[in-house]
């Protein structure tokens, strides 16, 4: 087939018969078990979500499928892995124009809560950072606040003589090198 050999995992999106999704995540992991593929596939996920049903006999809480027929993929795309997905049984093909599986972005993946990622920051409120990224990107500011999902941090930065308060991602800023 001839894909490109990429060495990254990513996250694709497997299609699969209605109502196989749980038997396609537990048929790849097997593979990923048998064939000692753990380095090339790293993650299989059905995205639930937990819903309290009410029926006359009460309420009771299910797991309801977020994307009924997908399963999500963490994996090396190349050649062999490609071959695995798509010959699972209940798989019907990648999601992507003809069989070019296309991978979902950063942003796709946070929002699909398919991936937790912890955020790690290397400064504190009263720490002086630079701004590496946005319209500020070059200045130097100082940490006022961070916000509690450490996603935010507000920064007072020197403007044309002007002290300016600026609220950025985390991931634009970046602690000064001692």
């Amino acid at each position: 087939m001839g894909l490109p050999q990429e060495s990254t995992p990513l996250w694709y999106v497997v299609h699969t018969y209605s109502g196989y999704e749980n038997k396609v995540a537990t048929n790849i992991e097997k593979i990923v078990e048998n064939r000692g593929l753990h380095d090339l596939i790293l993650a299989v996920n059905v995205p639930v979500e937990k819903v309290i049903e009410t029926t006359e006999k009460g309420e009771k809480e299910i797991e309801r499928k977020l994307f009924p027929s997908y399963v999500l993929v963490k994996m090396v795309m190349n050649d062999e892995t490609w071959h695995i997905i798509r010959n699972t049984t209940g798989v019907t093909g990648f999601v992507g124009p003809g069989s070019r599986p296309v991978p979902l972005t950063d942003e796709e993946v946070e929002r699909m809560g398919v991936e937790v990622r912890t955020i790690e920051i290397n400064f504190t409120v009263g720490d002086s950072v630079r701004i590496i990224d946005g319209p500020l990107s070059g200045f130097i500011g100082i940490v006022e606040e961070i916000s509690e999902d450490l996603k935010n941090v507000k920064v007072s930065a020197s403007l044309f003589g002007r002290e300016t308060k600026v609220e950025l991602n985390t991931n634009q800023v970046s602690a000064l090198d001692e």
